[in-house]
């Protein structure tokens, strides 16, 4: 049976750092990431002590990465995502996946961990996500993948759905991993938003800061749920969870969750979009913009769902 410090990660398209996060929670040991974004790569060097090479994956010579049990990654989805133009593999986004392929063809690891949006198993008629598991089959993986949402496997609540794929090498292993079953969410929007604090005043709406102020005072009258502001018109998420974060957050102030609190209404802080992630104790550069802490909170991951699985691939992988 392997150790935790056997169990060594990998992880590409790291971000701040997320899905690295969420299989060191499961016993896991992350030594080397790779990220392309500087500012997020700020942001994931202040939370974690791993190796991390700021550069394009095209750049990597797999030679450079170390061996691991398991290679992970969240390579970019806006390529594939229903809120973007959905080119996939025409897009220069979409193509990196045949990098993290080729690097994972290359160091062989045991087991490989993949997320993505919900809408990659069904672009393209569904061409694409039958290129991308062709090619993982190729490199000898043998895959099984579920769409899962935050709110059910997470216990965040966020409406988040993605899929995800793991990959064993060996057969048997494959054969023992098991998805994690659906858990009660129990944590509420105010378990994560405290609507009595007083935050900085720059993250309130006023008639001076927003020239539609009338309009969103008529619409944000509940303060038991979320709502957000979509360039025209406000919507209400009637569900009673944040709507599923995105990367464009904070960019004019569209789509950053808003809410109705005792000082009035205001969006979320970045450190209150980190927390719907399932981040609970993120440390957040000095000095940084917020679009850039927005946008990575956007792009990250729901860290207790990574956890869950990471579990079970450890079960899988434990008596290997």
């Amino acid at each position: 049976m392997k150790n935790n410090s056997e169990l060594r990660v990998a992880g590409f398209f790291a971000g701040v750092g997320g899905i690295e996060r969420g299989f060191d929670l499961a016993g896991f040991n992350s030594v080397w990431s790779n990220e392309l974004d500087p500012q997020a790569s700020k942001t994931y060097s202040t939370n974690h002590a791993s190796e991390l090479v700021v550069g394009d994956i095209g750049s990597v010579d797999s030679a450079d990465v170390p061996s691991v049990n398991v290679i992970v990654g969240g390579f970019p989805c806006q390529a594939f995502s229903v809120a973007g133009h959905r080119k996939g593999f025409q897009d220069e986004r979409g193509e990196v996946f045949f990098e993290l392929a080729r690097i994972i063809r290359e160091k062989k690891p045991e087991a490989i961990f993949i997320e993505n949006v919900k809408n990659l198993r069904g672009h393209d008629g569904g061409n694409t996500f039958k290129v991308i598991t062709a090619n993982l089959e190729d490199a000898g993986y043998h895959l099984t993948s579920e769409v899962l949402n935050a709110a059910e496997y997470g216990n965040v609540p966020q409406s988040r759905e993605r899929i995800y794929i793991v990959g064993f090498r060996d057969e048997q292993v494959a054969k023992r991993f098991k998805w994690p079953e659906k858990i009660p969410l129990t944590k509420k929007i105010s378990d994560i938003v405290d609507l009595d604090k007083k935050v900085d005043d720059k993250f309130y709406y006023t008639a001076e800061s927003f020239p539609r102020y009338a309009e969103i005072v008529d619409e944000i009258t509940d303060p038991s749920t979320v709502y957000q502001w979509r360039r025209q018109y406000v919507r209400k998420n009637k569900s009673n969870l944040f709507p599923t974060l995105t990367a464009n957050m904070g960019t004019g102030g569209h789509n950053v969750p808003l809410v109705l609190t005792k000082h009035g209404i205001r969006k979320l802080t970045p450190e209150e979009c980190f927390a719907v992630q399932g981040f609970e104790d993120i440390r957040l550069p000095e000095g940084m913009a917020r679009s850039h802490l927005y946008k990575q909170a956007g792009n990250s991951v729901v860290v207790p769902v990574i956890e869950r699985i990471a579990r079970q691939m450890k079960i899988a992988l434990a008596n290997d």
